[in-house]
């Protein structure tokens, strides 16, 4: 039976309902006729958020907010043991990290507003709290184009059109008043999904890339999306000074992936996998292997059930019941990064064992009018199946920086 968090998983299903094919909110606002782009300029003048005031931030260190959440876990073995996995924020991390969340507001309107609803609180509990393991917490509100937006500009209706711009105008604003009074010479891991990785390779582009503030770029995470690569190369393309990771203890680069079930590769009208532009592919780094190969993906996952339409979920272990928000599953998945005639992505094998009592599949399809939208890949876990493997780079490479740095 498949799970996931039932919030997360309505938003991207009505995401994918927009159209038959649609395109990430960024793209489709740059497809706008020259009526929309006037429109879309003369919205990008509207007042900066003051990134000073701390209801523009949905997580800041040291306060209590939307990151500071229960993130126990239950570990489920593959004989059906289950296990308490206890989680606390480290009480002295020696980086940072800024995170830009995907396309979740469900406002009435093209971009978002300033009050954070459901989809952002669920967002961050679902991608970025945990980070706190390794990380001082900096989460900027945006106003983000929604998921009206993204059905206006695909149905050409320009007046309900969201505005990239705008969206990333604000993270900017943020970035730059965290560099000004909060950074403090640390070093800063910048994590981003879908809409909001589009954002930060924006502003990686304008403000960090070959200048003084690649010095505090511990990495970059950059998840759901398509950053371009020379095909063969782990640098140029969308960066021309900032590599692919390749080794945890390696600082000032990215990782990137867009991940799809093994079985199940990039389709013709793929949203990810493939670069837009000739001669360059979607970069691929697996954070289970970073070196290259398959690795264990060590995820995290909801224990909440399917969250679309009304069918019972099956329990993880039949006759036993999780209590806790999360569940981990050691030993069913597992990844590699793959470049064929489908593209370059995270090709992801779900492991079923006929004595192994667990559920035998996970979540993370787009799901319109129950159907697969393959298109999608498993986008609405991207995260979620790598969160262990990703905190472990993030902590092996807090150790390199700071020993660099220091």
């Amino acid at each position: 039976m498949y799970r996931f968090s039932a919030a997360l998983s309505l938003l991207f299903a009505l995401l994918a309902s927009c159209s038959k094919s649609p395109l990430p909110a960024q793209e489709q606002t740059g497809t706008s006729q020259t009526a929309g782009v006037e429109q879309a300029a003369t919205r990008a003048q509207v007042t900066p958020n003051d990134y000073s005031k701390p209801n523009t931030w949905l997580c800041l260190p040291g306060r209590d907010d939307y990151c500071n959440v229960d993130l126990t876990t239950t570990v489920i073995t593959a004989d059906g043991g289950m296990a308490m996995e206890p989680w606390a924020p480290s009480p002295d991390p020696k980086i940072d990290c800024f995170y830009v969340y995907p396309t979740v507001s469900r406002d009435r309107r093209g971009n978002s507003d300033m009050i954070p609803g459901p989809g952002e609180i669920g967002v961050v509990k679902a991608q970025f709290a945990r980070f706190a393991e390794d990380c001082k917490l900096y989460a900027p509100l945006y106003r983000q184009v929604t998921l009206t937006g993204v059905r206006a500009a695909r149905s050409g209706d320009q007046s309900m059109a969201g505005d990239p711009r705008l969206a990333y105008q604000d993270v900017a604003s943020a970035w730059k008043y965290y560099l000004a009074h909060d950074n403090n010479g640390r070093g800063v891991v910048l994590i981003g999904h879908s809409q909001g990785a589009s954002i930060l390779t924006q502003l990686i582009t304008n403000e960090i890339d070959g200048k003084p503030a690649q010095q505090k770029l511990v990495s970059a995470i950059l998840l759901g999306t398509r950053l371009s690569v020379p095909a063969g190369s782990q640098v140029g393309g969308a960066f021309e000074h900032i590599p692919l990771c390749t080794a945890a203890s390696q600082t000032g680069c990215v990782i990137a992936y867009a991940s799809f079930r093994a079985d199940l590769p990039p389709p013709d009208d793929a949203l990810f996998g493939r670069a837009k532009d000739p001669g360059m592919v979607a970069a691929c780094t697996n954070p289970a292997a970073l070196g290259g190969g398959s690795g264990e993906l060590h995820a995290y996952l909801s224990a909440d059930g399917p969250g679309l339409g009304s069918e019972t979920p099956e329990p993880w272990v039949p006759g036993k019941e999780v209590s806790t928000p999360f569940v981990s599953v050691p030993g069913m998945l597992t990844a590699e990064c793959v470049d064929n005639q489908s593209g370059s992505y995270l090709a992801v094998t779900v492991h079923g064992d006929p004595s192994d009592p667990r559920v035998d599949d996970i979540v993370g399809d787009v799901v319109s009018g129950g159907k697969v939208q393959r298109s999608w890949g498993l986008h609405l876990i991207d995260i979620a199946l790598a969160m262990g493997n990703l905190l472990d780079i993030v902590r092996t490479e807090s150790k390199a920086w700071t020993n660099g740095a220091g």
